[in-house]
């Protein structure tokens, strides 16, 4: 094994004061994430925030929440701190030429990922810093959390400092957006992009799988297929494992369960463990980390999104276990059809 060096974590206490004083905001983009950060922004005290988006309906909900809208290009041009929240197949397209030459000396660039940084799908010009805020869930619990005032967690990096003010601003927006009550960790924008995917392509990929086909085993077994759904999910227990995961540990969880449970998974573990499957997530890693997923999405895009249609349709609600799903809530709730 490689040695590592500790990974640094940052809290409010690293908060700097008065952080963002003096700085103009543009937020590029009102969707999932935009308008969470545009609004735990202006909740925070925030002047002046400017949303860049193009006429759409996006606009038109920023405008009537009271933002002052204008186009991306000139977001972008008044800005000191552009926030780029805009989809990340997305923002090559219009990086080149609707953002880059746009850009002001020393100002400062911030992705909510590092997707496009790490696989070399933009170029930021020199002379500006490029920073690094990736939340680590979607947009609308992340505005439920800081309503709350729990804070949400994300990873943070400064890729680039040109202002001499980099993390300044960075822990700035950290706090701001309230990520710091809950905690952010230093990790690069390659290290962001190649373990979300990672995740979502190995651990993600495996649980879908794994649900799809014990559902199709058990009502072929003969098992109600409500049954199936409430057990596999519905119940809420799977959920409750997840959580001890992150208050147990991951370990430490299984000795929550009987030892039925922990019989049974030990055996079928080493099993998997004797399969192929590690072979398969290192593939899949190796396809990740080679920039080769991020061209293939690249193409996905120009090609109109022709497979990304194929998997949005594996989730429409005629399915069996869609249905199911609809059955049992509505036979928990008391109602009958």
């Amino acid at each position: 094994m490689t040695s590592q060096n500790p990974i640094r974590c940052f809290t409010t206490k690293d908060a700097p004061v008065d952080a963002l004083k003096g700085e103009r905001i543009a937020i590029l983009g009102y969707g999932h994430l935009g308008r969470p950060f545009a609004l735990n922004l202006r909740d925070s005290g925030v002047e002046g925030l400017v949303i860049g988006n193009i006429a759409d309906e996006y606009a038109d909900q920023a405008r009537s929440e009271g933002f002052s809208v204008l186009s991306p290009e000139q977001a972008t041009a008044q800005a000191d701190i552009i926030l780029v929240l805009l989809p990340d197949e997305v923002i090559p397209d219009i990086f080149a030429t609707g953002i880059a030459p746009h850009l002001k000396p020393r100002s400062a660039i911030v992705f909510a990922s590092g997707y496009d940084l790490a696989y070399g799908l933009i170029t930021p010009p020199a002379g500006v810093d490029v920073l690094m805020l990736a939340p680590r869930m979607a947009g609308e619990n992340a505005r439920q959390r800081f309503l709350n005032g729990q804070g949400f967690y994300a990873f943070v990096s400064v890729e680039q400092e040109a202002s001499g003010k980099a993390w300044k601003r960075l822990l700035g927006l950290a706090e701001a957006t309230g990520i710091l009550k809950a905690g952010a960790l230093e990790l690069s924008a390659s290290g962001e992009a190649d373990l979300d995917l990672l995740v979502e392509q190995t651990v993600g990929a495996a649980i879908g799988v794994s649900m799809m086909n014990a559902f199709g085993l058990g009502v072929e077994a003969g098992i109600p297929e409500e049954a199936m759904v409430l057990e596999m999910y519905m119940s809420e227990e799977m959920e409750m494992v997840f959580r001890s995961f992150c208050t147990e540990g991951f370990y430490r969880a299984a000795k929550v369960h009987g030892p039925t449970a922990l019989y049974g998974g030990y055996v079928r573990t080493m099993q998997l463990l004797q399969s192929d499957l590690s072979d398969r997530f290192r593939q899949t890693m190796q396809n990740i980390r080679s920039g080769e997923f991020a061209r293939q999405f690249q193409a996905e895009r120009q090609a109109g999104y022709p497979m990304l249609s194929i998997a949005m349709g594996m989730t429409m609600d005629d399915s069996p276990q869609a249905q199911a799903e609809v059955r049992l809530r509505k036979m928990l709730a008391g109602e009958s059809d």
